[in-house]
């Protein structure tokens, strides 16, 4: 996928390579179990974010998942993770996701900062020309702040994901085109 260090940066957000030595700061902020409400996976101790933590690296061992921590430069303190994944060259797409943020963080132009830094990388170092995002249909929240960045809802996929609780998610998908970026980096 990805075969370099990639640490970007802007303003107060920080995105640098996701090392076992995040876990104290995100345990610190994981177990929240608010943060994994509209997510597959969920972390409520030690021991799922360290099966969280092992399949971020597996997936990048697999060249399947670029993982980053969030770091707010402001405070200084680790925020949460973000990854890029999915990435095809021949296609020349990629997909932001597996997000998430410490409730402290939340609404604070943190993530926003984030995807902008994201979306500047696949588009002008990766020359990509689609990126993808996804989230469950009922995250009214993050479908909102998708759509408020400039990605545009492409569609629903039922019963796509098995939720953390038994339950059917319902994913729709976002996109953001090349030509599209020039307007919205501008914007942002």
């Amino acid at each position: 996928m990805i075969n370099q260090i990639i640490t970007l940066k802007k303003d107060f957000a920080e995105l640098r390579p996701l090392h076992k030595s995040d876990k104290g700061a995100l345990l610190a902020i994981a177990t929240d179990p608010e943060i994994w409400r509209f997510t597959p996976s969920r972390i409520h101790n030690e021991a799922e974010l360290d099966q969280y933590l092992d399949n971020a690296f597996q997936m990048f061992e697999k060249n399947l998942r670029y993982p980053f921590v969030i770091r707010d430069l402001r405070t200084g303190a680790v925020a949460g993770s973000t990854s890029f994944g999915n990435y095809s060259a021949k296609d020349q797409r990629i997909e932001i996701g597996w997000t998430w943020l410490g409730r402290n963080f939340q609404g604070s132009g943190l993530n926003k900062l984030c995807k902008f830094l994201l979306l500047q990388y696949a588009f002008e170092e990766l020359n990509c020309l689609r990126v993808e995002l996804k989230t469950d249909f009922l995250n009214l929240q993050s479908r909102k702040a998708m759509r408020n960045i400039g990605f545009k809802e492409e569609g629903v996929l039922r019963s796509h994901t098995a939720m953390h609780d038994g339950r059917r998610r319902d994913t729709i998908y976002y996109s953001m085109l090349a030509d599209e970026w020039e307007v919205v980096k501008e914007v942002l």
